[in-house]
């Protein structure tokens, strides 16, 4: 068997290998224009990430992983001065994690950089097979999610 063709035969290696591509070159740029020492572990967390605010076992759940490892990762981005804590309003005694103004502002320049990569698979590509694929990422994400 060639595992190689097979590999490139999998719908699930082509995605696997072009979201960490897709991700790395996305991480690489963000680093240059922000300064700040992101990893690839930090950008799972932000999908998962409500803009008001999430608690951190709330976090855990929607990436599942355990609550140690988002309290690491949340550790290190408020660090950074990416996140920050506030005091949940439903629950005094409850944190929440939203990004800091620093992180709103690194956001920001992170679409500008998604923008840039959905630009440039535009000129390799084309228009047409870029927005196809969205769309039919779209529809996949949908069946997903459905699952």
């Amino acid at each position: 068997m060639d595992i190689e063709a097979a590999k490139r035969a999998s719908l699930g290696q082509v995605l696997f290998k072009c979201a960490r591509l897709f991700n790395e070159q996305a991480l690489q740029r963000l680093r240059e224009r922000t300064g700040l020492p992101l990893r690839a572990a930090h950008t799972t967390l932000l999908p998962h990430l409500d803009f008001q605010g999430t608690r951190l076992t709330e976090l855990a759940r929607r990436m599942g992983v355990s609550k140690q490892a988002v309290h690491q990762l949340v550790g290190e981005m408020e660090a950074m001065g990416a996140l920050e804590r506030i005091p949940d309003p439903e629950d005094g005694r409850a944190r929440l994690i939203r990004f800091s103004e620093g992180g709103m502002k690194g956001m920001v320049v992170g679409l500008q950089v998604l923008d840039e990569l959905r630009s440039h698979a535009e000129d390799e590509i084309g228009v047409e097979r870029t927005a196809r694929l969205h769309a039919d990422l779209l529809a996949l994400l949908a069946v997903l999610q459905a699952a």
